[in-house]
């Protein structure tokens, strides 16, 4: 879930607090889980809403072009910036990216959803799903091509 939100709203401070949220909303709706197998999806879907609703409300000044990690204390700094530039050319190319095909992308993995719980997150077709997830991923091994 950490990933997954980190990816929408590109701050560890708001990643935290959103998964909080998350996991708070999750405990006050949980007699409304149908399936209980169905566990993930659903905290996944919870903590989606509770990210794109923060970033309707915020302002774009915490773009994801600017999220770096931060330091392993035992990765060596060329190995680090080499990742973090990396890293940051993935979040760019995510970012050129329109929503739904940005969201799908992520959904499939990073949340390492289904196609079919993608499609039900997104209230869309599976055939659909695919599509976009094609051209999302033609679009990201573009942008992506210099660090092949």
């Amino acid at each position: 879930m950490r990933a997954y939100v980190y990816r929408i709203v590109g701050s560890l401070a708001d990643t935290d607090d959103v998964v909080q949220d998350a996991f708070v909303t999750a405990w006050k709706q949980l007699p409304t889980l149908r399936d209980p197998a169905a566990i993930k999806s659903w905290l996944m879907r919870i903590a989606g809403r509770e990210a794109l609703s923060l970033v309707t409300r915020r302002s774009r000044e915490d773009a994801l072009d600017e999220a770096t990690l931060p330091p392993s204390p035992h990765a060596q700094p060329e190995r680090s910036a080499i990742e973090n530039d990396r890293l940051s050319a993935l979040a760019r190319a995510l970012d050129r990216l329109n929503n739904d095909q940005r969201r799908c992308w992520l959904l499939r993995e990073v949340a390492e959803l289904s196609y079919a719980e993608i499609a039900e997150e997104m209230d869309m077709t599976e055939s659909r799903v695919r599509g976009m997830l094609a051209r999302a991923r033609a679009s990201i091994a573009i942008e992506m091509e210099g660090w092949r």
